[in-house]
């Protein structure tokens, strides 16, 4: 089962929306293209219906994760232990800095956000569930195997 928060919930919603209200506009685009003639050399027609089967597959997607996750609730969660929906300030054993990351269970793909989001299911997200602060967490990234300490849930 997959665990995220009432915010990511909201955002899975609204991306669904989104591409759901699309589907005239593809409809159309596809129904123009069509016109035009000849199907095989098309280019128009391919990339719209192309477009639409990366749409309703985004949307089987979405509807699935919105009908199976559960939504985390903050109030019930220990406030001293790393969960989804945590800030948390780590700070890199290797190099001495640090930085404050948020646990997700979808990542949102804004790179504007304050803090830098790690999936739970991530090497990183899956050491930071449950820890605790002054703990150091090891991570076996792609890049070799970090160690970062717990220093504040935010």
């Amino acid at each position: 089962m997959e665990f995220i928060t009432e915010e990511e919930r909201t955002q899975l919603e609204q991306r669904l929306h989104e591409l759901k209200e699309n589907r005239m506009a593809i409809s159309k685009r596809i129904s123009e293209a069509r016109a035009l003639g000849d199907l095989k050399e098309n280019a128009e027609y391919h990339a719209a219906r192309e477009q639409q089967g990366l749409e309703e597959a985004e949307i089987r997607r979405l509807e699935e994760k919105l009908r199976t996750a559960q939504v985390v609730d903050p109030s019930s969660q220990a406030q001293d232990i790393v969960f989804i929906g945590s800030v948390v300030r780590l700070k890199d054993v290797d190099r001495g800095d640090d930085d404050t990351y948020r646990l997700v269970g979808e990542l949102s793909g804004n790179a504007m956000t304050e803090h830098v989001e790690v999936s739970v299911n991530s090497p990183m997200g899956q050491s930071l569930l449950k820890s605790r602060v002054g703990e150091v967490v090891r991570v076996d990234a792609p890049k070799g195997v970090r160690q970062f300490e717990i220093v504040e849930i935010l």
